[in-house]
């Protein structure tokens, strides 16, 4: 059975960090290419950064380019989304996603909170 767990959400106030996990079981990590995407309120779930299998690749929402990093550890099968300068609009529920070939898998998300 896959498991994806998402942690390290919470209240940050506008220009703070936080570091989001995600620890998988139940799959080959190593094979699967890793996302983070986010749902705000009244919004469609978008996709925030992801990063391939080897990890030798990343891509990034233009909205959050230089300010979050997406990397991965295979041998501890887990994904980080280092998140710095955040903004209001960076609140949402985060959401981890793998994915190999036909196969995809969600975790049950994470929330982030920016407010002052």
């Amino acid at each position: 059975q896959v498991q994806l767990v998402e942690s390290g959400g919470g209240l940050v106030q506008p220009g703070g960090s936080l570091r989001l996990s995600c620890a998988a079981s139940g799959l080959t990590f190593s094979r699967h290419a890793m996302s983070w995407y986010r749902q705000a309120p009244g919004k469609e779930r978008e996709l925030v950064a992801s990063i391939t299998s080897g990890g030798d690749n990343t891509n990034y929402a233009d909205s959050v380019k230089g300010r979050f990093t997406i990397s991965r550890d295979n041998a501890q099968n887990t994904v980080y989304l280092q998140m710095n300068s955040l903004k209001p609009e960076d609140t949402a529920v985060y959401y981890c996603n793998a994915k190999w070939y036909l196969y995809t898998y969600w975790g049950q998300g994470t929330q982030v909170t920016v407010s002052s």
